[in-house]
């Protein structure tokens, strides 16, 4: 209505008090608020609540609002000048203020919508990057382009670490959310990429921050109640770097299921002889069924008997210690370890045959020996 229009209307643009630090100029276009000053001036002169499509006029604007670039707070503040201005000398103020309420939680219900779009895009483009920069699928160069977007320079050495806990990590799930609101408030200046992938949670930062992936492993282990396990691949430089580092920290998850490693925090630098080790399967092969094979006339088979080994080499060859963790006394783990150098021939105090006999024992994790016949 033309009096409303003259009592609510700001030539050209309408200018939020106190609305500070927004995305753009605290001065909001008209375009924005004319709508609103209609349903305003309805609402003072007839008492007449805005319409559905007056509401969804107002969600259309919150949405191209929010496309625009403007801050919420920004776009409040304009509505509630106009209202303030609306208000003056009215005495049907609670028509007015109705209409208030209805229209602006449109508008921002229209521009939260906008925003929740904008969210799941963001996700869909980084899990798309992340598969492509994880498996090599992509050209290096449009690969390449895409990264700087995420703050990634792959001309650059990167690291990858990966965090597997008891249950898959999911991409709006807390923990993911959890890692990455500690890392941002810890390194918010440096530039890192967290995604999920296969249920497990991906961390891509320059090789030369070390200290990030291991605060990453400390947060990630800490979000699943401290029940997952974190590997670190070494940095290799370009995007196929990138895809090596993370293969490494997959394949540390791998060795860690089959040697029973203890974690919670795997280097791959750490595990460089188990693919050594494994390379050749035959020889390898050939050692566990020479050297272990005995091991099967035992009372119980060869498990009990490996298991033991397991321990002992693991617990530094500290017989105590190794009978704490089978919860055997020492008398018994030393009665089982002569009987293993009966059996074998090879005897495991012994400091030439024991690297001999801990090879071997490291085969038969690798083979899954003697679950798996050879």
């Amino acid at each position: 209505m033309p009096g409303m229009a003259r009592t609510c209307g700001v030539p050209g643009t309408a200018r939020a008090a106190g609305a500070a630090g927004t995305t753009k100029s605290t001065e909001v276009p008209q375009e924005y608020l004319d709508g609103y000053v209609r349903i305003l001036g309805h609402a003072a002169d007839t008492g007449r609540r805005p319409g559905r499509d007056e509401l969804d006029a107002r969600r259309a604007e919150g949405e191209r609002a929010a496309e625009a670039g403007y801050g919420l707070r920004t776009l409040i503040g304009a509505h509630l000048a106009v209202t303030r201005q609306a208000l003056a000398g009215r005495i049907a103020a609670h028509h007015v203020l109705a209409a208030v309420e209805q229209a602006v939680d449109a508008f921002a219900e229209g521009y939260e919508r906008s925003q929740r779009l904008a969210v799941r895009q963001e996700e869909a483009a980084r899990r798309e990057f992340i598969d492509d920069l994880l498996l090599g699928r992509s050209d290096l160069g449009r690969l390449s382009a895409r990264a700087d977007r995420f703050g990634l320079h792959l001309a650059q050495a990167h690291s990858v670490a990966v965090a597997r806990g008891p249950e898959s990590y999911e991409d709006t799930g807390a923990a993911i959310r959890q890692v990455e609101l500690a890392l941002a408030g810890r390194f918010g200046h440096r530039t890192f990429l967290l995604a999920t992938k296969d249920g497990q949670l991906i961390c891509v930062a320059p090789g030369d921050q070390d200290d990030l992936l291991t605060h990453f492993a400390k947060y990630a282990y800490a979000a699943v109640a401290e029940r997952g396990l974190v590997a670190i691949g070494r940095p290799h430089p370009g995007a196929g770097g990138v895809v090596t580092s993370y293969e490494e920290a997959l394949n540390a998850l791998d060795l860690a299921d089959r040697l029973l490693l203890e974690g919670p925090v795997l280097r791959s630098a750490d595990l460089l002889v188990f693919p050594v080790l494994a390379r050749d399967r035959a020889a390898m092969t050939d050692l566990v069924a020479t050297v272990l094979g005995p091991l099967q006339a035992g009372r119980g088979g060869a498990g009990p008997l490996l298991d033991t080994l397991t321990a002992y080499f693991d617990s530094g060859c500290v017989g105590a210690a190794a009978a704490r963790r089978l919860n055997l006394s020492v008398r018994a783990l030393t009665y089982r370890l002569e009987r293993i150098h009966r059996l074998t021939g090879t005897d495991p105090g012994d400091p030439v045959q024991r690297y001999t006999l801990q090879t071997a024992v490291i085969g038969a994790r690798l083979l899954n020996w003697p679950e798996r016949p050879l």
